[in-house]
């Protein structure tokens, strides 16, 4: 790019430099101080300013890398420093503010964001961003939230945090990501008070989804909902589950291209009255006064959408071809898309952060590459267009989502054209009609849902069939940029030699090594599900499920939000077998979810818990696999079910190294054990029992084992107080390093020739967002992997 002397330096390869900068910068496993940022933002403003004086591109690049670097390191630093501490883990507040966006109404309970007010007496919260929940079985009661509303709130907080296991998402991300200084739910309900009633545009969003709701009497209602105003709440798991099987998720809630239409509809109609009554020319010439409608269209559409990041980059897109125009300059598609970028990442570096930054501006970009021209045919570029969407766009999902469909292409083919052209235009202009006048919108809805329903069943036909999704393994770091490499060389011109060997870049993507153990050696994985239990091993050709983690009717589910994402991610295509340890829902919460898309064609669970299909994990009962041998030592015949106490027991040996599984039994079994199985009972790691209570991990028991690796699976800030303090004291001086899920994530321990190896998610993986609570250990007086206070009631 060459820029002339005083000309600002942005253009494509300033674009990128800046987004290489701040990719450098969250990408990161610590988090920048803000005063090296703030030096950072001065170098990069001498090179560029130097860049624009000589125009020399080798220090405008390096000075965009820098400034993205620095914006980006303040705003995570700011955004880090909005959120409550850790410790202690429960916060009580009676705060007043206002609903933003629009609340998630569920059976059970009601999500929203809320934006605390200025004046509350807790300083720490005083113009923050909540995200509250409100549990009650009224409906009625909970149906009055609404957006745009003044509420007066006694609220129980805690710091964001999440799970963090290999596939899962990462709720602290999104946490950062968009400001959020704590999550929490509201105590006392009967308790809340209205102050003001709904105003401003997420109010009129709130009651147009209602209007749509109303006067549409077809289930696909929900759908027209979704597309006219981005309102996805009333959309089923099973909706879901067909949209991504059919790759369509990014054409449901409104896109880019929706904007689009209602600015060229906005500029159409400026047009056709610049056109009526000429004498306006005088004033404003007609092409000025079409890009300006243009952008205000753009923009009360945006803010309609509730400024979703595609809406946001279409709307930088048409405000910058639009003031352009103005100034009756041209610029290129690429340029054009090179500023939206600059823009988005110049107000929020953070929106790096989300997968629509990537999939907005990747597909746009491939777009614009592969089809610069345009031959005539409308067909033709349609084709084209759906094919480099698909493959130029498949790694970047597959990295962002674990996933591939390969029906996306066939159908995006029919719900592209059929959605955006009919179903889209009939919604909008129905919101038009209403906005106008109250009931004269129904028709053109109800004409949307009637064009909805007849591409509907081809989609949910499609989802069932062998097309439909694939699930893909997760990958090494490399995988993507060589996946990118190899689209890159497929969609060159033709007569590009070696397009068949570009094929073989994707193999590190599509067939990812699974670290599956050898022959005679097994893995344990310790998923992270908060305040239960579950651990998946693997040995060369088989895999075991023990326990799945709770579930909360009509909310968190870890079989399906933590089980079922780590399975995808390590590839596993079956279950051999599976172990209930016992009835109790933190243990078996979690199964129903993980049955409906895993079969294991053995269950072992104690008797008494009455599982279909399952038998009895009786001592002495066992299998081998792989040389690695599984084998129950709890509980023996005839044992009644005494809930914990009657946990199934599970010895695991491999390679002359062994693991104990040891539910959730207490002192007494666990003293029985040792005076009935001594050998037995002796292991290189151990599952510490009942997630370290003060009732299990008797001293005899912890002596027996010889373990040098003790594990805990436990959910932060539980309200049990697990682990106890002195139960880790006990292991740790028995000679066991503690690793506790809570604070470790996932706990991946390979059992092989060499010994025993121990890989915790979150130092594997460390993320910048993992600084303030890495920080907050240290100056506690307490190491990372083995952080035991702070533990307050609230889980």
């Amino acid at each position: 790019m060459a820029t002339a002397a005083g000309t600002p330096p942005i253009g494509i390869a300033a674009a990128l430099s800046f987004l290489a900068g701040v990719c450098t910068c969250l990408w990161l496993p610590w988090l920048v101080p803000w005063w090296l940022s703030l030096i950072f933002l001065c170098v990069a403003g001498r090179c560029l300013w130097r860049g624009v004086q000589s125009s020399r591109l080798r220090e405008i690049v390096p000075g965009w890398w820098l400034a993205g670097m620095a914006l980006a390191g303040l705003h995570a630093a700011h955004a880090l420093a909005l959120q409550l501490p850790a410790a202690p883990a429960r916060h009580d507040a009676v705060v007043t503010g206002r609903i933003l966006d629009l609340p998630e109404h569920e059976p059970r309970r009601t999500r929203f964001l809320f934006r605390v007010d200025d004046n509350v007496a807790d300083a720490r919260l005083r113009g923050r961003d909540l995200r509250l929940a409100w549990y009650e079985d009224d409906p009625a009661r909970r149906s009055a939230l609404r957006a745009g509303q003044h509420w007066r709130f006694d609220v129980r907080l805690r710091a964001p945090r999440g799970l963090r296991n290999p596939g899962g998402a990462d709720a602290e991300k999104f946490a950062m990501a968009q400001r959020l200084s704590a999550m929490g739910y509201v105590r006392s309900p009967g308790t809340a008070r209205l102050l003001a009633s709904a105003h401003g545009v997420d109010a009129w969003r709130d009651g147009m989804s209602e209007r749509i709701a109303t006067g549409v009497h077809r289930p696909s209602s929900r759908f027209v909902r979704a597309l006219a105003l981005g309102d996805v709440r009333g959309l089923a798991d099973a909706d879901w589950t067909v949209l991504r099987a059919n790759g369509l998720t990014h054409l449901i809630a409104i896109s880019g291209f929706h904007v689009g239409l209602v600015a060229g509809f906005f500029a159409l109609f400026v047009r056709a009255a610049w056109w009526t009554w000429p004498n306006l020319a005088r004033r404003v010439p007609a092409p000025i006064a079409a890009a300006a409608a243009s952008v205000v269209g753009a923009a009360l559409y945006t803010a309609m959408a509730g400024f979703a990041l595609p809406t946001v980059r279409t709307a930088l897109m048409i405000a910058i071809v639009a003031g352009l125009r103005g100034l009756r300059r041209r610029i290129p598609a690429g340029e054009c898309l090179a500023l939206a970028a600059f823009a988005m990442l110049l107000v929020d570096p953070l929106s790096a952060l989300s997968a629509g930054f990537w999939l907005s501006f990747a597909g746009v970009a491939w777009l614009l590459w592969c089809l610069p021209e345009n031959d005539g045919s409308a067909v033709r570029d349609f084709l084209s267009a759906q094919g480099v969407a698909s493959l130029g766009l498949l790694p970047v999902a597959a990295i962002l989502f674990g996933q591939a469909s390969l029906a996306g292409p066939l159908a995006n083919l029919v719900a592209v054209p059929w959605w955006s052209l009919a179903v889209v235009p009939l919604s909008l202009f129905g919101l038009g009609l209403e906005s106008l006048h109250a009931g004269a919108g129904e028709w053109a809805w109800k004409l949307a849902a009637w064009c909805f329903d007849l591409s509907w069943p081809l989609f949910e036909w499609l989802a069932a069939s062998p097309l439909s999704l694939w699930w893909l393994p997760e990958s090494r770091w490399f995988a993507l940029p060589l996946a990118l490499l190899g689209a890159f060389w497929l969609l060159l011109p033709r007569g590009t030699p070696g397009k068949s060997l570009a094929a073989l870049l994707w193999l590190p993507l599509l067939w990812p090594d699974r670290r599956l153990p050898a022959p005679g050696e097994a893995e344990l994985l310790v998923i992270d599900v908060g305040q239960g239990q579950s651990v998946l091993v693997r040995t060369a050709r088989h895999t075991l499920l023990v326990d799945m983690g709770p579930a909360v009717p009509d909310g968190f589910d870890a079989g399906e939000r933590a089980v079922i994402p780590v399975l995808h991610a390590l590839g596993v295509p079956r279950l051999d077998a599976a172990v209930v340890s016992h009835g109790d829902n933190d243990h078996a919460g979690g199964w129903p979810a993980v049955a409906a898309l895993y079969s294991a064609p053995r269950l072992f669970a104690p008797e008494g818990i009455h599982l279909p299909g399952s038998r009895p994990c009786l001592a002495g009962a066992g299998w081998t696999w792989d040389g690695v041998r599984f084998r129950f030592l709890h509980p023996p015949l005839d044992f009644p079910y005494l809930g914990n106490e009657s946990s199934c027991v599970l010895r695991i040996e491999a390679e002359a190294r062994s693991a104990l599984i040891a539910g959730d039994i207490g002192e007494v079994i666990e003293r029985r054990l040792v005076r009935e199985r001594p050998a037995d009972v002796q292991a290189d790691v151990v599952l510490v029992a009942h997630h370290g209570s003060g009732g299990s991990s008797d001293p005899a028991f912890v002596a027996a084992t010889g373990a040098t690796q003790a594990l805990v699976s436990t959910g932060h800030g539980n309200r049990f107080g697990h682990p106890r303090p002195f139960v880790v004291e006990r292991w740790q001086r028995a000679g066991a390093a503690v690793h506790d899920t809570a604070m470790a994530g996932a706990l991946r321990v390979r059992l092989g020739r060499d010994g025993v190896d121990v890989e915790a998610r979150r130092q594997a993986h460390p993320r910048l967002w993992d600084a303030a609570r890495r920080g907050e250990s240290r100056s506690a007086g307490l190491s990372y992997r083995e952080d035991r206070g702070g533990r307050g009631p609230e889980g």
